[in-house]
């Protein structure tokens, strides 16, 4: 009887969209160990981290075990692991290098045989330039709601929300501490110097607080 090691993940944005829970996860899994007849060792897990995450606590001592037990790893779906491919090829290597497999459920993929690390190869380059597609759409449709003077996530500062709740518009007094900002920073003046010169005045962040340098950037740079 071979031996595996399991791994789940879900972000909540995953939780809400596509219905991949942990417990759905975990027991195809365990049907795909009791079907192939492996001894699962450990299921590790993942919670609310995003694919994008290499630096994963559990992922990380799921490839520790899959060292340790030179056996396979096995995840519902590529995407659980990584979103990266490179990522993704580079733990299907440290894997092949400690006699392990790599077994992914929805693409049925499956290292321990040439087609399937042929196979993998490709679903990881694919889904990759899928995501790549579609963050490219999602960036062109959110400059083209700019140009049309409407929200994209929060207000920058120097505009109010207009009472259609979708334009913006511009607000007089947030647009006077703009113009007092890119003077100060024209005059030589650095960012942190700068907050402190809005404090002295009593000009404080919409929350109250003192500007952090970070903003004082963002306000010079819009």
């Amino acid at each position: 009887m071979g031996k595996a090691v399991g791994y789940i993940r879900v972000s909540t944005v995953s939780q809400v969209d596509d219905g991949v829970s942990l417990e759905m996860q975990e027991a195809k899994i365990r049907a795909w160990a009791d079907l192939n007849e492996h001894d699962l060792v450990e299921v590790y897990v993942d919670e609310g981290i995003s694919g994008g995450n290499d630096n994963r606590p559990g992922l990380l001592a799921a490839m520790e075990a899959v060292k340790k037990h030179k056996c396979a790893l096995v995840a519902y779906s590529m995407s659980r692991i990584s979103r990266s491919t490179i990522h993704m090829l580079t733990l299907a290597d440290e894997i092949q290098k400690a006699n392990g497999d790599l077994v992914t459920l929805q693409e049925r993929i499956d290292t321990s045989s040439p087609t399937g690390k042929m196979v993998f190869r490709i679903m990881s380059a694919m889904n990759e330039f899928e995501r790549d597609v579609i963050s490219e759409r999602t960036s062109e449709a959110m400059q083209h709601m700019k140009s049309q003077g409407k929200r994209v996530g929060s207000i920058p500062y120097g505009y109010q929300l207009s009472g259609d709740g979708e334009t913006l518009s511009k607000s007089e007094r947030e647009q006077e501490v703009v113009k007092h900002v890119r003077a100060l920073r024209r005059d030589g003046y650095t960012l942190r110097a700068i907050s402190d010169e809005l404090a002295k005045r009593g000009v404080f962040s919409r929350n109250g607080k003192r500007f952090h340098p970070q903003t004082v950037a963002r306000i010079a740079a819009a």
